[in-house]
């Protein structure tokens, strides 16, 4: 009768404290955010760029929703590893995000040795922030319109033709060696510091094509010197109507799926993501912001933090296989 007694103390014991956590989770998300306490986004990109641009108008917007100040803090390098180590090691208090493209916690962890987070250990998964996929650009002094063209140009000029990415190890440098697995053509790869350098050398004709993303690819094909050849999607995108996905081309497997999203810390407080989630899904459904991301190339949307997960885990999924097939040494 003591014993049960004692397992009887217990069990309540573990109700009070189960209800004692459930009420100041309950007051952490009525008083989040706290009056004059910033949020701040972190972007693993330079200011002007397209991420750097899509997180400043929902900073905006997030603002506005949730009644407080939201800034933006560029934190570039590592292949955006810099600025998810900062937020991984953060309060999980909701006042320090991330804003990440799928590389940064579906591709790092397959292709550089040192990555210093785990992507599913150590971050809080918020919600979708767009889709957007990668395309296939060229240089206009290459004398052709479509894959299949171009696939036959380099292998009538083998290793003369050289394609430009992101940097040894990035999603541009993963969809150019699986590029050339595919079709068997002999094409060196150049790597750069970042997308803004090749672009430019893709410009100058110094590079003859590049996988580089869909808002970059616009900003260059305005020049004249660059044209979009392919999207690595399963279906054209509306900023690009006439322009072909690959498997549209013959050339099917080269799209995977390309995001960017909004993660936190680990271990945040459940009331305080769904807080997060809800006002994020009413900023990514405004018209204005939807229309901001299209032009670039990308679709807003935004999704549950348990669906964010789940997609985050099966893009790693992805990637890993990929990498494997290709057959790329981790960098």
């Amino acid at each position: 009768m003591k014993k049960l007694h004692g397992t009887r103390r217990a069990f309540g014991s573990a109700l009070g404290a189960a209800a004692f956590l459930g009420l100041a989770s309950l007051a952490v998300a009525q008083d989040f955010p706290a009056r004059g306490k910033p949020i701040r986004i972190v972007v693993g990109f330079t200011a002007g760029g397209g991420t750097d641009a899509q997180a400043r108008i929902v900073a905006q917007k997030l603002g506005e929703v949730l009644g407080t100040s939201v800034i933006v803090d560029n934190k570039p390098g590592a292949s955006t590893m810099l600025a998810a180590n900062e937020v991984s090691r953060a309060l999980p208090d909701g006042y320090t995000l991330l804003y990440a493209p799928s590389s940064t916690m579906a591709q790092n962890p397959h292709t550089f040795a040192q990555v210093p987070y785990d992507p599913f250990k150590d971050f809080t998964a918020i919600s979708m922030g767009g889709r957007g996929p990668l395309v296939l650009s060229l240089s206009t002094s290459v004398p052709v319109n479509n894959v299949k063209e171009l696939v036959a140009y380099v292998k009538a000029h083998p290793g003369k033709v050289s394609y430009a990415s992101f940097g040894a190890g990035t999603s541009s440098h993963i969809y150019g060696e699986a590029f050339v697995k595919k079709t068997g053509i002999d094409a060196v790869h150049i790597p750069y510091k970042g997308g803004s350098d090749a672009a430019k050398d893709l410009i100058g004709g110094r590079v003859q094509y590049m996988f580089d993303s869909a808002s970059s690819a616009i900003i260059t094909s305005a020049t004249g010197k660059v044209k979009i050849l392919a999207v690595a999607a399963n279906a054209r995108i509306a900023a690009l109507p006439d322009v072909p996905t690959f498997a549209e081309q013959g050339y099917a497997g080269l799209d995977l799926p390309s995001w960017l999203g909004f993660y936190g810390p680990a271990r945040m407080p459940a009331p305080v993501v769904e807080k997060l989630n809800t006002a994020l899904a009413k900023v990514l459904a405004m018209p204005h912001v939807r229309e901001f991301y299209r032009s670039g190339g990308y679709e807003a949307g935004g999704t549950t933090p348990e669906e964010f997960a789940g997609i985050t885990r099966s893009t790693y999924d992805s990637w890993g296989a990929m990498v494997q097939q290709v057959g790329l040494a981790k960098q």
